[in-house]
């Protein structure tokens, strides 16, 4: 018997920014298109990207992504992409205005969460975050611990 044929799907599911939930209050979340050059989709799926230390600016009416990492394809040839470089978001125009009244209010910032795959295309959720200081982050921690050690005894005791 043959072994079963992967979809493109099933080799990348998503890349996530694990740090935007520990380090930001996440508010409103947006899905954006990404505009990418030659052999960045394949890259990213191959599961080459990273958006961990990312982040986005508004720039002439126009949303663009910082300091994301998607890796060279190796099977590229001299044509291959520069890894770090800015990458413009594609949202619809009154997206835009909602990002920018936010952002230029003060207080919050665009933070990328993940990027995926949605029916052959690349997609980036961006969202409104609010800066947590210490102590917030530190409930958060206690929190997490304090449900963990929850289901810990509830498994216990079933």
């Amino acid at each position: 018997m043959c072994a079963k044929k992967k979809s493109p799907e099933d080799r990348f599911k998503e890349v996530r920014n694990a740090k935007a939930t520990h380090n930001y209050f996440v508010g409103d979340r947006f899905e954006a298109g990404i505009a990418l050059q030659g052999t960045e989709v394949k890259a990213i799926r191959e599961g080459n990207a990273q958006i961990g230390d990312a982040f986005c600016r508004m720039e002439k009416g126009q949303v663009w992504l910082y300091n994301s990492h998607i890796g060279e394809y190796s099977f590229g040839n001299f044509n291959n992409h520069p890894p770090r470089r800015k990458r413009k978001l594609l949202l619809h125009r009154r997206e835009i205005h909602k990002l920018m009244g936010a952002v230029d209010m003060g207080g919050k910032s665009l933070v990328p969460l993940r990027i995926y795959l949605k029916h052959g295309l690349i997609k980036v959720e961006i969202a409104l975050c609010t800066g947590k200081k210490l102590h917030d982050k530190r409930e958060t921690m206690k929190k997490k611990i304090t449900m963990r050690e929850a289901e810990r005894e509830m498994r216990r005791y079933k």
